[in-house]
């Protein structure tokens, strides 16, 4: 891979794909030619210090082993709850404490967390954080296209924000904002310049990580940020070439390759191979530029004895607590983007109805992944029933309804500013919200199980007394009870189980511990964890890499059980085309054997 000469690289990609592993090795190539390099991540749950083996704080500091390396966290949540300080201090005393804490919660919002780390991400471009001293800077993160359309506004730095406090919910009064507009239109101005930025999309060889790559392509494109490279990580060869499922997993990956998304075939792109060890410390960072040095810790890992690999309770057990003591409930399945939370929820539906039960199925996911899942079975038990929630539509019409009450008095440039705030990803949940009820009304009689659900942050929201509260009454067809109603079931441990989907890597189980907190502070505890695509629970894998693999995923398990939950289950990695029957058999097979 040739590295890019620009002055600021970007990293982008679902979590769970390697983007800080990359960064880091990237980073460290470019301070073992010479450079001086500071690595910035914004990642709300990085580990970039892990990755580094190297203390990592809110203050830069030398990376001791790599001579030329600086790096930095942006801890968001800090710099979300500055923000808010910022924005609640100079009015206490004026408002009741009833209307601040309604302020901070609206203000607590990953769209807040977003303008906030962009505010301090910034300063580095700007040249306030010492970022004239060095050649390169690195992101391990890049900003998000709302965040970019969000201040480009110009009605986003004026009076509007405080004239019209429901209007720019997402952005909160612009006085609370570090930078000027002019210093503020200048790092966008840097963003879009390809003589000194580029932005590296980061995905995997799999379907719905492409998505994603095209997807954040795309709208890169649309911002003027076309300087992309695609790297695709953690492509997979066997090793053991007698090893079926290592031959079929990589048969998969080459048929994902081959089929990427258009607009990413006509961008550069380099690959990097999917190896046996964690990319942890700067030798095996080094690595992944190095094929000599990868060669070498290759022939170590691949030497050194298999020792017993963890034995996971799966997906099977779970569907077997949830119905030992009851016929009906509330199940909803949460997690990050990519993890597998619709997967989950559909094997949970008709392992359900599989047992005799009455089940509806309901998603709110916008590509409507459970009915492509559900298409793969031959037949679908009479007692399971589907349906749909369309978020675009809903969203559409709750944007409509505010835009009509709101925007009458508003002008052109105002209207704008009100637009972009609603394409939050905070106005797509109250605009479902209203679906849960009528959700958990059948929930009384039958099991529901819902894919994706409002966050904590979210339901906090809807719950918070004052004008915002009322304010969502005023812009839905629901009464009071029925707002009320959803958010008091949640909360009820003895209906509603809330489980968490992540996978078998250090990235997506942090994002989930830090959707678990959420959830907490919102008053509901999640019922379990489920860890999608472990290759723990394929038995009799001989290939070296894939068995290595496996090995790693101790302590993630041991980290979840320890820390995170007291009921951990998993789902097996399969590498079929048609995976919902795959993973029904599978644990039918597991089944017989153990009654065997």
């Amino acid at each position: 891979m040739q590295i890019s000469n620009t002055s600021y690289q970007f990293f982008t990609g679902k979590g769970g794909v390697g983007k800080t592993s990359l960064a880091c090795a990237c980073a460290i190539k470019m301070a073992d030619e010479g450079k001086r390099v500071l690595i910035v991540s914004t990642d709300p749950a990085s580990n970039l210090s892990d990755v580094l083996e190297s203390s990592v704080g809110e203050k830069m500091r030398a990376v001791a082993a790599v001579p030329g390396l600086f790096a930095i966290n942006i801890n968001p949540e800090v710099a979300a709850d500055e923000y808010r300080k910022r924005v609640t201090e100079p009015i206490k005393g004026q408002v009741s404490e009833e209307e601040i804490r309604k302020l901070e919660e609206e203000l607590s919002g990953a769209c807040t967390t977003e303008i906030a780390s962009f505010d301090e991400f910034s300063r580095f471009i700007s040249g306030e954080n010492e970022a004239e001293d060095f050649d390169v800077i690195v992101f391990d993160t890049a900003p998000t296209g709302h965040t970019l359309r969000l201040l480009e506004l110009p009605a986003a730095w004026s009076e509007f924000s405080l004239e019209n406090p429901g209007g720019a919910s997402c952005l909160g009064p612009t006085a609370a904002l570090k930078s000027s507009q002019q210093r503020y239109q200048n790092v966008v101005n840097a963003l879009r310049n390809p003589d000194e930025s580029i932005f590296y999309l980061v995905t995997r060889a799999e379907a719905a990580s492409l998505r994603e790559a095209a997807r954040t392509s795309e709208e890169l494109s649309e911002l003027g940020l076309q300087n992309q490279m695609l790297l695709i990580n953690g492509v997979y060869k066997a090793l053991d070439t007698s090893d079926a499922f290592a031959l079929k997993l990589q048969k998969m990956a080459d048929e994902q390759l081959a089929n990427i998304p258009s607009n990413l075939k006509n961008l550069p792109y380099a690959d990097f191979p999917l190896l046996p060890y964690n990319i942890l410390g700067v030798e095996k960072l080094r690595s992944l530029f190095d094929k000599k040095v990868q060669k070498e810790i290759l022939n170590t890992q691949i030497s050194q004895s298999v020792e017993t690999l963890p034995d996971p309770a799966g997906l099977d057990a779970l569907v077997d607590e949830i119905t030992g003591g009851q016929d009906c409930g509330l199940i909803m399945t949460m997690g990050k983007g990519g993890v597998g939370k619709t997967i989950a929820a559909s094997a949970i539906a008709l392992m359900i109805a599989e047992r005799g039960f009455q089940v509806h199925l309901t998603t709110t996911d916008p590509a409507a992944h459970v009915q492509d899942f559900l298409n793969q079975m031959e037949s679908l038990p009479q007692n399971l029933t589907i349906d749909r929630i369309d978020p675009k539509l809903e969203t559409r019409r709750y944007t409509e309804k505010v835009l009509a009450q709101k925007g009458k008095k508003l002008d052109e440039e105002g209207k704008k500013l009100l637009l972009e705030d609603l394409k939050s990803p905070c106005t797509e949940e109250v605009a479902v919200f209203h679906a849960f009820s009528k959700a958990i009304q059948q929930s009384k009689r039958k099991f529901v199980v819902i894919d994706t659900a409002p966050t904590g942050h979210t339901l906090l929201l809807l719950d918070t007394a004052g004008s915002y509260h009322r304010e969502v009454l005023r812009n839905t067809s629901m009464d009071a009870s029925r707002i009320r109603t959803p958010y008091m079931t949640l909360r009820d441990h003895t209906l509603s189980k809330v489980i968490l989907i992540t996978l078998p890597e250090t990235t997506p189980m942090r994002e989930a511990a830090a959707l678990q907190s959420d959830l907490k502070r919102a008053g509901i505890e999640p019922f379990a964890w489920v860890v999608n695509q472990s290759l723990s629970l394929q038995k009799g894998i001989s290939d070296p890499i894939l068995q290595k693999r496996a090995m790693a995923e101790s302590s993630i398990f041991s980290e979840i059980a320890n820390n995170c939950t007291n009921r951990m289950y998993a789902i097996p990695f399969l590498p079929e085309e048609n995976l919902l029957p795959a993973l029904l058999r599978f644990f039918q097979r597991r089944l017989q054997k153990n009654k065997g």
